[in-house]
């Protein structure tokens, strides 16, 4: 659950997002904290990647603000300094890597840290291998191409890659899909362990019930174009009254997963 005596990391007030003459969100509040994994979910169409995109400056908003621990980013230009010091802040794992096909895995993770930094090239292969070895990736797969390694592997080359300049705040755009059962809870695992190790606050988007409550401390809840609920993953499991929410967890397959979780000693409180 949040805690209102820490500061936030990301707070949205207003945020209007128009796309022609349809309103996308309206009016959308929300504060996010530190040190928390955080999914959000909604039914398709409601915006959910358009959330991401605009606090990660790579969507305008049509009205409202967005703030980065304190700093208006929402009013940024995109060539000033302290925008390009705020986007270092943040990174993005796509859903499907969005790897280079032609660079070999590690260098794939250390493309950032060259692009970013103006560290020595032995500097940069030194902190690419230690982003490589904090995802548990074997050293096999280092020297290998993307398209010569499993998806499972491929995954957590995103991740490594998505690490390299020590973001604070992490975004997933569904991290499990396409991953065998036993690869997602395993990768469900190692975000956790990150999240703890490397005190990251992790916003992911993903309608992976077994990843929701196994690795998600709240659920934000988007509908009718704005944040309908914000809460813990048990109290949104047990609204009857948002009957949309209420199905997507207590529906056939659901309700099964909820059983199981609600059983466990750890509860993603």
């Amino acid at each position: 659950m949040r805690v209102s005596h820490e500061k936030p990391i990301i707070e949205i007030k207003k945020l209007g997002t128009k796309f022609g003459d349809e309103w996308i969100h309206k009016d959308l509040d929300l504060t996010i904290y530190p040190n928390r994994i955080i999914t959000i979910i909604g039914a398709s169409g409601c915006g959910k990647t358009t959330l991401i995109r605009e606090v990660l400056m790579l969507q305008p908003i049509s009205e409202g603000e967005i703030y980065l621990m304190g700093e208006k980013i929402s009013s940024y230009d995109l060539e000033d300094p302290y925008t390009k010091r705020a986007l270092s802040q943040m990174g993005m794992m796509f859903q499907q890597g969005a790897l280079y096909n032609s660079y070999t895995v590690l260098e794939n993770v250390m493309f950032p840290i060259l692009e970013y930094t103006d560290f020595s090239y032995n500097t940069v292969k030194e902190l690419a291998y230690q982003k490589l070895v904090i995802t548990g990736l074997d050293s096999v797969a280092y020297n290998k191409y993307p398209k010569e390694i499993s998806p499972g592997m491929q995954k957590r080359v995103a991740l490594a890659r998505t690490l390299a300049l020590d973001p604070k705040v992490l975004f997933l755009d569904e991290p499990t899909a396409g991953l065998d059962p036993n690869s997602a809870a395993l990768f469900d695992e190692l975000m956790i362990n990150l999240q703890q190790q490397l005190g990251l606050t992790i916003i992911m988007i993903t309608h992976d019930l077994d990843s929701i409550w196994h690795t998600s401390h709240e659920i934000i809840y988007l509908s009718n174009k704005k944040v309908t609920l914000h809460d813990s993953v048990m109290n949104a499991a047990n609204r009857p009254d948002i009957p949309d929410l209420y199905e997507y967890f207590n529906g056939t397959r659901g309700k099964i997963t909820k059983a199981y979780y609600s059983q466990q000693e750890r509860p993603r409180e």
